[in-house]
C-alpha cells in the first residue's frame, strides 16, 4: 500500500543518552519547526501527531552509567526502547510510524516494533555501519550500536529491551551511504554477510543503480523500514549532525534515494535521527530532513 494512502503516525524520542555530544534531544522539536506534519500533509497523507515518548535526562540519572569504557546509559536507553515500543504498539494497524530522533539509538524501539508487525526489511541509510558491540565500541556511546543489537549482537539489557526474538536477519539489513566503519564493525560485517553498499559504490555506480540494487536484495519481503541518519548527508549540505563525515549524499542524490523508496511501494516506517540544532545553521538540516521525509512519502513533481 502506498504510505500517504495510510495515515502517517509522528512520535517524538527526545533522547541523546546514546550520543556523544548533547543537543540532539532536541531533534525532535527541530523537525516540527521545520513543518514536518504540514509537509507531509501536502504529499496527502493524513498525519496525526503523538507527541514524545518520555525520556528521562542525563543530569537525572546517576553519573556512574556515563562513565567512558562502559555501555553509557543502558538501563535509561532500554527502558526508553521499552517505552518506544509500547507506544507504537497502542498504534492502529494500518499506520505507517514516523519515528522522531533523537539519537539513532531511538531505532532500536523503532525497528524492533516493526519486525513484530512481519517480517520487515531494513534499508539502514548512514555515514556509520551503527554495528559496534560493547566489547569492541571505542567510545561506550550506544548510538553507534544499534543495528548490531538488532541483529542480536550486544547488551542483555538492550537485547531484552527489543523483545523476545530477535528481530532482524541478516539478509534482511542492507546498509546505504556508508563511509566510515570501525575495524569490529568491518568483522561483523563479514561474519553476518551484510550487504553493505558504500559511498564508493554510489560513487561508482550511481545512485539509481545502488537503489535499485539495494531494494532487489531486499524484495523477499513485503515490508520496508528506513532509519535515515541525518549524517549521511554531506556535512556542507547537514551541518548539524554529531559526527559528520566528509563526503556524503548529495542533495539530489539523497532525494532520488526516497523517490525510488517510494516508488517501490512498500514503505511500513520511517526514523528521523541525529539532527542536532546546537550544530546546525538556521535549522537547516531538519529542512532538509523534512524534504527527504516527504520524497520518500511520495511527493512528486508532476
Amino acid at each position: 500500500m502506498n504510505p500517504t494512502r495510510r495515515p502517517l503516525h509522528v512520535l517524538g524520542v527526545p533522547m541523546d543518552l546514546g550520543a556523544g555530544r548533547r543537543g540532539v534531544d532536541m531533534g525532535p522539536s527541530a523537525l516540527r519547526l521545520a513543518r514536518l506534519a504540514d509537509t507531509l500533509r501536502d504529499t496527502g497523507a493524513r498525519v496525526v501527531d503523538h507527541g514524545n515518548v518520555e525520556v528521562p535526562v542525563v543530569e537525572t540519572l546517576p553519573a556512574s552509567q556515563g562513565t567512558p569504557g562502559a555501555v553509557r546509559f543502558v538501563e535509561a536507553i532500554a527502558a526508553t526502547t521499552i517505552r518506544t515500543r509500547e507506544a507504537l504498539a497502542s498504534l492502529a494497524d494500518d499506520a505507517t510510524p514516523v519515528l522522531l530522533g533523537g539519537d539513532h539509538s531511538v531505532s532500536l524501539g523503532s525497528v524492533a516494533h516493526s519486525s513484530e508487525r512481519g517480517r520487515t526489511g531494513v534499508l539502514w541509510i548512514d555515514a556509520h555501519g551503527d554495528l559496534n558491540t560493547p566489547e569492541n565500541s571505542p567510545s561506550g556511546n550506544v548510538h553507534g550500536m544499534p543495528l548490531a543489537h538488532l541483529l542480536g549482537r550486544g547488551d542483555e539489557r538492550l537485547l531484552a529491551a527489543c523483545g523476545e526474538a530477535v528481530p532482524l536477519r541478516p539478509e534482511d539489513v542492507v546498509l546505504i551511504g556508508v563511509r566510515s566503519l570501525d575495524p569490529g564493525e568491518r568483522q561483523l560485517v563479514g561474519q553476518l554477510g551484510l550487504r553493505v553498499l558504500t559511498m564508493s559504490d554510489i560513487d561508482q555506480r550511481g545512485l539509481s543503480a545502488v537503489a535499485d540494487s539495494a531494494l532487489e536484495a531486499l524484495a523477499h519481503v513485503e515490508r520496508l523500514h528506513v532509519s535515515l541518519d541525518a549524517d549521511v548527508l554531506d556535512p556542507a549540505l547537514a551541518p548539524g549532525v554529531g559526527t559528520p563525515v566528509v563526503g556524503g549524499l548529495t542533495y539530489r542524490e539523497a532525494h532520488l534515494l526516497m523517490e525510488l523508496i517510494a516508488l517501490d511501494g512498500r514503505l511500513s516506517g520511517l526514523d528521523l535521527v541525529e539532527v542536532n540544532p546546537t550544530l546546525d545553521a538556521q535549522n537547516r538540516t531538519a529542512s532538509v530532513m523534512v524534504e527527504l521525509a516527504a520524497s520518500v512519502m511520495g511527493k512528486r513533481i508532476l
